[in-house]
């Protein structure tokens, strides 16, 4: 199995340039465009981490990212504060991610993109945000995460996430990230998982690919099964696949698992 070293040892490739949406130096897009003219399909993309940027950035996706690049898929690579870092986790991190996936409808525009698909890409941690990111629209205006007119997302890749915040706490990330991301009680909101864990949304109303490698020790593929059953049962159409390898080459070119999702991703976009 590969280490991070693996990849991370790589010269890394450069975004073609780097977008704020916010004010906070946390608050950027890291856009990817194909060579050629357009119209490119757009995917939205979101690093994982445990949440903790001390871990990982946006840039622990860059490989990814420039490898559908090379296909011909756009990416829009988004950032957002990590539980580590001032205003992090809830209600922040959320709506970082939210800000910065309802941006990529002017992207498209300036860029002459084509978002159609709605398809957003998240590993390990980004995996639950993106799942999420679905559910947005569900989310009632009581909610500190409620924002208006959320883009719409039709389908999730995702890449070992933690989907299932009240039971997803024995991973490698342990529990004091999930705690951070789930948020404190209140009278007003009793139930810290009915607008932060994808789990408690279903249905999300998207078609989701929960892909977990067969060798993960990271975030097990018991945890992508766990999740599969719960939105299967909510009437969500989900496919759940085990490719060879670990958390490293699901987001890693040149292994099975990667090409096989880049595969996927090229099917869905076009």
């Amino acid at each position: 199995m590969m280490q991070w070293s693996d990849l991370l040892s790589k010269p890394k490739p450069a975004a073609t340039r780097r977008i704020p949406y916010g004010p906070l130096p946390q608050q950027v897009v890291d856009l990817w465009l194909p060579d050629g003219p357009g119209r490119h399909p757009l995917v939205l993309m979101i690093h994982g981490g445990c949440w903790t940027k001390s871990i990982a950035d946006l840039t622990i996706m860059n490989y990814a990212a420039e490898d559908l690049r090379k296909r011909g898929v756009a990416v829009w690579n988004i950032e957002y504060r990590g539980v580590d870092e001032p205003g992090g986790g809830y209600p922040g991190t959320y709506l970082d991610v939210a800000a910065a996936l309802d941006a990529a409808r002017g992207a498209a525009r300036t860029y002459n993109l084509d978002l159609s698909s709605g398809m957003v890409v998240g590993h390990s941690a980004g995996g639950h945000l993106a799942l999420w990111a679905a559910a947005r629209r569900k989310l009632p205006e009581s909610s500190l995460l409620h924002t208006g007119e959320p883009l719409r997302i039709r389908a999730v890749v995702d890449l070992a996430g933690l989907a299932n915040l009240k039971t997803d706490t024995d991973t490698a990330c342990g529990a004091e990230p999930v705690a951070a991301m789930a948020g404190s009680p209140t009278a007003a909101r009793p139930d810290i998982y009915t607008d932060t864990s994808p789990a408690a949304l279903v249905p999300l109303g998207a078609v989701q690919y929960v892909i977990h490698g067969a060798d993960d020790h990271t975030v097990k593929p018991a945890v992508g099964d766990a999740y599969a059953a719960i939105a299967l049962k909510a009437g969500d159409e989900v496919h759940v696949s085990n490719p060879p390898g670990g958390h490293v080459e699901e987001i890693a070119p040149g292994t099975p698992s990667w090409d096989a999702t880049a595969a996927l991703i090229l099917n869905l976009v076009k």
